[in-house]
């Protein structure tokens, strides 16, 4: 389904701790996107929300992985010109630490374009640049070669696996300080929803802990904890 600004503002509410258990809840397991972690540290108040925009690479090969092939029509260049606003960028690059697979220039026009954020399982590079642009990354961190390097980028907008999670474009995806989440666009409104409400309850339930509450009935909550928590809840 479309991520309308109704169900993008509610999810940005939500973290993506919160996403996982009501996503397991759903039955998906496999919904965090291993190594992509911010690239800036402490970046709890930017969390990242939007349709999925998928890029693949795959292992180099020499005729293939070339410096020639940045001028390709199907390079990362191009792929970059076809990102619509608020689109999260989401790389597969194997996991690949020892190449970056955008630097600062790169991620600077997809931040002139609008792009909400890049996920990917793998390095960016140019460190400084890239974190000077403003972008928001979630990636394992950065290095100094270029995805020629190691890998070899052959196109975008298709079912990739990032970081051990199939991404199909459009999924959405919410990325915050504690990493990046992907949610099958047919369940992203019903996932929102669960998830606003499983924050008000946990908030409930931090202000019982506070009180001096006992865990067990109380967090998961059993029938009568959930009936008073209902209850003070409708009193407002």
């Amino acid at each position: 389904m479309t991520l309308t600004p109704a169900l993008r503002d509610a999810l940005a509410g939500v973290t993506t701790a919160t996403l996982t258990t009501v996503l397991l809840k759903k039955g998906v397991r496999s919904c965090y996107i291993r190594g992509a972690r911010p690239l800036v540290p402490g970046t709890a108040g930017r969390r990242v929300v939007g349709p999925a925009f998928t890029l693949r690479f795959t292992p180099a090969r020499e005729d293939l992985a070339t410096v020639e092939s940045w001028s390709s029509p199907r390079s990362t260049r191009a792929a970059i010109e076809e990102m619509p606003e608020g689109c999260v960028a989401v790389a597969d690059a194997m996991g690949v630490s020892d190449a970056g697979i955008f630097g600062d220039i790169l991620c600077a026009r997809m931040a002139k374009r609008g792009v909400a954020g890049l996920v990917t399982d793998g390095m960016v590079r140019d460190g400084a640049g890239v974190i000077a642009t403003g972008l928001p990354v979630f990636c394992q961190g950065h290095v100094a070669p270029a995805s020629v390097a190691s890998l070899n980028f052959v196109g975008w907008q298709e079912t990739i696996g990032c970081g051990g999670v199939t991404v199909v474009p459009g999924d959405t995806i919410v990325a915050d300080a504690d990493g990046a989440v992907v949610i099958p666009a047919a369940l992203a409104e019903a996932v929102a929803e669960a998830a606003v409400e499983q924050e008000r309850l946990e908030a409930w339930i931090m202000r019982e802990v506070e009180k001096g509450a006992r865990l067990p009935g109380l967090y998961p909550p059993n029938a009568e904890t959930r009936a008073r928590y209902e209850a003070e809840t409708k009193r407002g």
